[in-house]
């Protein structure tokens, strides 16, 4: 996946740029910083991102969670507008490294981790990507797959193959699905910005339309937006909010917290600082709050509907019929690929780079991360992997802490960029690895672990405090590691 420009080459650009004496096995093209021609996104292509990321079949169901624990869906839209407004904060803090030097994700972890160092955490975040990967494209080809069944009267049902345990049907409309992204990681991250900008109206315009037409389908929205919260006084769970409140509430931060790490890899290509606030401020909290809205007054509609809540789009798309079901599972075929590319493609391209950067670029590592999503079988582990990718993601806080901790209280915000590019410059410490941020790392994942551990089901429990811990896990490992990270900063590199 190249970046906007890819006819120079790394080292007349390392010349252009005045830096001298960088180490050619630590960046390639992709990964230094971008020039004035490279900044392309203003405020409006950034929102346009994030409606894009955000209108996606995951995002859908997160109102039916909530509502599930017992929350009115007032309580949900509401648990999900504030989660997503406070991991605002570190999006655009973050954000800031990205816009102001023109670096990505695992480039701005060297200051933190050092050049070698910075390899784990990369990687750290591109496995969680390349789980959701695997799965969105599932879900897309899942879409193709409904539609032409559709149109063939059913004729694509069949037998499913040895080994896959899918129907060749499923399989090749999985491929199929799955080449497209391929087009996207070719033409690189302004193939992807132009993508996204055409589909956040696109995309909008079809969930308010599914909107007008559950109400006018059902004549209001039935029953469920004026069921009471099961925590009110005389009901099932009375005086139980807050308990399910605090771990919906990581949970929901969860859900966005690893774009807070890697969104540099956006935000280098914004003209401004205030495009890339603007942007992100126009674009996360409150399109996701209006979704959730959408799912749930969708779904309370089709209660009246069918006489049963369906909470998968794709099942909702299958009851519609008729020409809806193609309008719909498209539009759901385009969601999820604007989701897919930029929250699970773009992370973990970088990250592979990041491994070797003079031997995988971006575009190969874009590869590498579409080949995986194949050889996960997500078929088979979409029913099994969600949650451990949700608690996976909570441990990612320390990630977080540590670099925030490094470039604002540390740092100060300024960095010497050419010696990001050197295995013997000042974020090097020790052999090309700064312990005080691995260390750091480690420091903030030990409280949540044993929370973790039970939570996934490889423990049969744990202690009362270390649950605690966990319900508010992505701030503990944030902030333990954020200030572990400043006190051995100051121990080991002196």
């Amino acid at each position: 996946m190249a970046t906007t420009t890819t006819n120079y080459d790394a080292g007349n650009t390392v010349s252009a740029q005045g830096m001298t004496g960088l180490d050619p096995a630590l960046f390639n093209e992709d990964q230094l910083p971008t020039t004035a021609q490279d900044r392309t996104w203003n405020w409006v292509s950034i929102a346009a991102l994030w409606v894009g990321m955000v209108v996606c079949i995951p995002t859908y169901l997160l109102a039916s969670y909530l509502i599930g624990s017992g929350m009115s869906w007032d309580q949900a839209v509401m648990t999900i507008l504030l989660a997503n407004a406070i991991v605002l904060i570190p999006m655009v803090l973050i954000g800031h490294a990205g816009t102001k030097y023109g670096i990505p994700f695992p480039v701005l972890l060297r200051s933190s981790f050092g050049p070698t160092g910075a390899k784990i955490p990369a990687v750290a975040r591109g496995v969680v990507a390349c789980g959701w990967f695997g799965i969105q494209t599932w879900v897309g080809g899942s879409a193709i797959y409904v539609i032409l069944n559709t149109l063939t009267g059913g004729a694509l049902t069949g037998g499913a193959l040895p080994v896959l345990g899918i129907s060749a049907a499923e399989f090749l409309c999985f491929l199929a699905f799955w080449a497209l992204h391929l087009y996207f990681i070719k033409n690189g991250t302004e193939s992807i910005r132009w993508l996204e900008t055409y589909a956040a109206p696109f995309l909008l315009a079809m969930g308010l339309a599914l909107l007008y037409w559950a109400y006018s389908k059902a004549g209001g929205f039935g029953e469920m937006l004026s069921t009471p919260s099961a925590f009110d006084a005389g009901q099932p769970k009375e005086g139980q909010f807050w308990s399910v409140f605090w771990p919906s509430l990581t949970g929901m931060i969860g859900f966005w917290a690893t774009l807070a790490l890697n969104i540099p890899d956006f935000t280098r290509h914004a003209r401004s600082q205030k495009d890339q606030f603007l942007g992100q401020l126009v674009g996360l909290p409150i399109p996701m709050a209006l979704f959730a809205f959408i799912a749930s007054a969708v779904t309370s509609a089709t209660v009246v509907i069918y006489g049963a809540a369906i909470w998968d789009p794709i099942a909702l798309a299958e009851k519609m019929g008729g020409a809806s079901i193609l309008i719909a599972l498209f539009a759901l075929i385009v969601a999820t690929l604007t989701t897919n590319l930029a929250a699970n493609v773009v992370a973990p391209a970088h990250g592979f780079s990041n491994l070797a950067p003079s031997k995988i670029n971006l575009k190969r590592g874009g590869y590498i991360t579409a080949g995986i999503g194949i050889a996960m079988f997500p078929w088979i582990l979409v029913n099994h992997i969600v949650g451990w990718l949700i608690a996976y993601s909570a441990l990612l806080g320390p990630i977080a802490g540590i670099m925030l901790a490094d470039y604002y209280l540390l740092r100060k915000t300024k960095l010497e960029v050419a010696d990001l590019f050197k295995s013997n410059g000042i974020y090097s410490a020790s052999n090309g690895t700064n312990w005080a941020g691995v260390l750091a790392l480690v420091i903030g994942i030990l409280p949540n672990l044993p929370g973790f551990l039970a939570g996934v089901g490889l423990t049969s429990g744990t202690s009362d405090l270390f649950a605690t811990l966990y319900t508010y896990a992505w701030f503990v490992g944030l902030f333990v590691a954020g200030a572990a990270y400043l006190v051995l900063a100051k121990v080991l590199n002196r």
